[in-house]
């Protein structure tokens, strides 16, 4: 079998969930010894194009095509119109190469393929993950930044043979905007084996929270910084950031420390394998890979009922409140700092378990190869 797989980049050369991914379907894809004809972009078009992030052996069966993305101007909408200019430069180049048996389009990158699916007769699926434009908006300003976001992604969803959903709320979401039930294929994003916690899970004297991602307003970081304003004098915890927090949106306390945006994925891990708690108190989410790393690191979690988070985090692991809630992310905070040791090992066990039922790439790639054999 040879598939097409569509991305706006691939992990390391661009960092964000939906890069993460792209880079282990092809990973996992090739290791299952099917042909990807990857088309991506990067920055560093010839460090992409190289593949050094996949083994010898996985390089063989996958061929590499780096796309530029076009900068065009900064008036309202210029993304979409970007995205475009890409899907075509894409497009026209797959129909260049060898014909391939099934297309998976990320996100925007299928545009101008799926206005002209016909002419290639091939199975196109299209994965928009956290459809976050038909999901809670911040402010003002990104609810008018998913209005222009919308159309498009309507437009494309239905011109698919098959949509990709993450789960959860996502899947309702596209019952809602009328995509046919019969098109939807329900398969979670997957993390690889090497997460896993190895060691013995052990209480630490002073439960340590988590923050990871970038500075985005849909992230709830505002929403979070309140609370720990409001927590101001409660030293009975450590509260750590990873990501890129401007100097002027950090608080000033001995508990609370920010790391700064890290690219080594073995520190990352590091910090993550001595945490107890995630904290992910976004407005939007599809199925954020990085709760998925704390829980197989062994954290419990505190997130915003969004997407498919309700897929990877229930009661047993840890607390869901509702976006935008303040008084609920103070109450699931002060719930933890005061949580006995022995209910909050059960809940980080519980994190490691859950990963393994379900959300390791091997079984989440056999799936996804099954379904589009179907095709």
């Amino acid at each position: 079998m040879r598939i097409a797989l569509l991305t706006d980049g691939i992990y390391p050369y661009v960092i964000g969930g939906m890069q993460k991914h792209s880079f282990y379907l092809a990973k996992y894809f090739a290791i299952h010894k099917i042909e990807v004809d990857l088309y991506h972009t990067a920055k560093n078009s010839e460090e992409a194009h190289s593949l050094n992030c996949f083994t010898e052996e996985e390089k063989k069966y996958i061929n590499s095509f780096v796309i530029p993305f076009p900068k065009l101007d900064k008036l309202p909408g210029h993304y979409i119109r970007e995205s475009y200019a890409y899907s075509s430069a894409i497009y026209d180049e797959l129909k260049r190469n060898k014909p391939v048996d099934f297309i998976y389009v990320q996100g925007f990158c299928g545009m101008k393929l799926l206005e002209n699916k016909r002419e290639l007769n091939i199975p196109v699926s299209v994965n928009f993950h956290g459809l976050e434009m038909f999901q809670k908006a911040a402010n003002f300003k990104s609810k008018l930044e998913q209005y222009l976001f919308k159309r498009p992604v309507l437009r494309s969803l239905r011109s698919a043979d098959i949509v990709f959903s993450l789960g959860g709320k996502l899947t309702d979401i596209l019952i809602d905007v009328r995509i046919p039930k019969n098109k939807i294929i329900q398969i979670p994003i997957g993390i690889d084996e090497s997460w896993i916690k190895k060691e013995e899970i052990k209480p630490y004297s002073k439960i340590k929270f988590l923050f990871i991602g970038r500075y985005e307003r849909r992230k709830g970081i505002e929403e979070l910084t309140k609370v720990l304003k409001a927590l101001e004098g409660n030293t009975n915890f450590d509260f750590e950031f990873i990501g890129a927090i401007p100097k002027d949106k950090q608080l000033s306390a001995s508990n609370i420390h920010y790391h700064g945006s890290i690219s080594d994925v073995n520190k990352i891990k590091e910090i993550v394998s001595k945490a107890d708690v995630l904290v992910c108190p976004s407005y939007s989410e599809g199925m954020p890979t990085v709760i998925l790393e704390a829980m197989a690191s062994g954290l419990a979690i505190i997130a915003s009922d969004v997407g498919a988070v309700n897929e990877e985090v229930d009661s047993k692991n840890g607390i869901l409140i509702e976006a935008g809630d303040i008084n609920g992310l103070r109450k699931s905070i002060e719930e933890f700092i005061k949580m006995p040791q022995e209910k909050l090992l059960e809940m980080k066990q519980h994190s490691i378990q859950k990963i393994k039922k379900g959300f390791l790439w091997e079984d989440v790639i056999l799936r996804t190869i099954e379904e589009i054999n179907k095709e």
